[in-house]
């Protein structure tokens, strides 16, 4: 396929189930697409003093060891490979990614056959979780130029012994548009939802923190949050303190566009858990972004990748997805996440 988009291929979107703007007829778009992929627990085999890693070592109750390891990075490296070549044939321009234990198991990722050819490159960092699960991102240096990285710590007053994943912000230039992506991984549901929503809506206020700051140097600037919020888009971490809105002509004033709920109201999900399906992974956009106003690229369109291979087939849990693990039994299969993208386009 082209790099570039007509109109005519409009159809070929909405077979795919992805939301468009519409599009005034004649014109030629080139598309990129961003996307945001929970890899499940993506460890190395190595033992890691500083971390509670002791589960994924060989000698550990999941029996972690160099051939899983690389059958793992095989099926995730297949699933980075396909997404989202129906709207460019190099898939992700950049991915962000959660539950990885090192910047090293990345690079082996990005170095399997399926993606080798791609050249991706990784922004990584190592912060203060328990288990040494952290967020990173891959981007394709043809097309996101990187200019910097910085990580923004999360913490709880009154609890020194906190300690999660940090928020990672990236930033690079797309042709001619500075973007930030900032990838992040909220705090866990453990404990139940109510009891530990307080840590997510902590983690939201931070995030916000990071866009406002951005925002207030250029009212305009193309900032993407991404990530397992672990919550869902209506909840109110993501609505009220991350100050979202479904409805991109109602991005402004201070509200962040979140595609995904109109997805999670139409019963999509990205995991599943005792019968319903949640949407935790999710990409929210810049005003800029919602509207294509002082820049190139605006939002086009959005996609949870669910593709068959990655539903299980069979059983009382047919339909969710295949992950690697279901306790300590290995299930050889990819991640208990679905990845989501989104769509960019700039007129050609």
């Amino acid at each position: 396929m082209k790099e570039h988009l007509r109109i005519g291929l409009v159809l070929l979107f909405a077979a795919c189930g992805v939301s468009l703007f519409a599009q005034e007829k004649g014109r030629e778009y080139v598309p990129a697409m961003i996307g945001f992929y929970n890899l499940e627990n993506l460890f190395d085999t190595i033992d890691s003093p500083d971390t509670e890693d002791a589960e994924f070592l060989p000698d550990g109750p999941k029996q972690w060891n160099t051939e899983r390891y690389r059958y793992k990075l095989e099926h995730m490296a297949r699933v980075i490979a396909e997404l989202g070549t129906e709207v460019h044939p190099k898939g992700p321009a950049v991915l962000g990614l959660s539950e990885v234990e090192t910047g090293g198991v990345v690079e082996d990722l990005v170095a399997m056959p399926a993606l080798k050819d791609r050249g991706y490159r990784v922004a990584s960092h190592e912060g203060p979780d328990a288990r040494g699960v952290d967020v990173a991102f891959i981007y394709d240096p043809t097309r996101f130029q990187f200019l910097g990285q910085r990580a923004f710590r999360l913490r709880i007053p009154d609890k020194e012994d906190f300690r999660t994943r940090d928020q990672l912000m990236i930033s690079g230039v797309m042709d001619g548009d500075t973007v930030h992506c900032i990838v992040a991984h909220w705090p866990s549901r453990r404990g139940g939802q109510k009891r530990s929503e307080p840590f997510r809506i902590a983690a939201a206020q931070l995030g916000r923190s990071i866009v406002d700051s951005l925002l207030q140097a250029d009212p305009n600037a193309r900032v993407l949050y991404m990530g397992d919020l672990n919550d869902d888009p209506v909840d109110k971490s993501v609505r009220r303190h991350l100050k979202t809105t479904a409805q991109a002509s109602l991005a402004r004033d201070g509200f962040l566009f979140n595609p995904m709920e109109e997805l999670y109201r139409k019963g999509i999900g990205t995991l599943a858990w005792r019968d319903t399906w949640n949407l935790f992974d999710q990409i929210v956009l810049s005003p800029g972004l919602a509207s294509g106003e002082g820049g190139t690229w605006r939002y086009y369109g959005v996609k949870v990748f669910n593709q068959p291979y990655l539903r299980q087939q069979e059983g009382s849990f047919a339909g969710y997805p295949f992950r690697s693990f279901v306790g300590d039994t290995f299930m050889g299969g990819y991640s208990d996440h679905f990845p989501v993208y989104v769509i960019l386009v700039r007129e050609k």
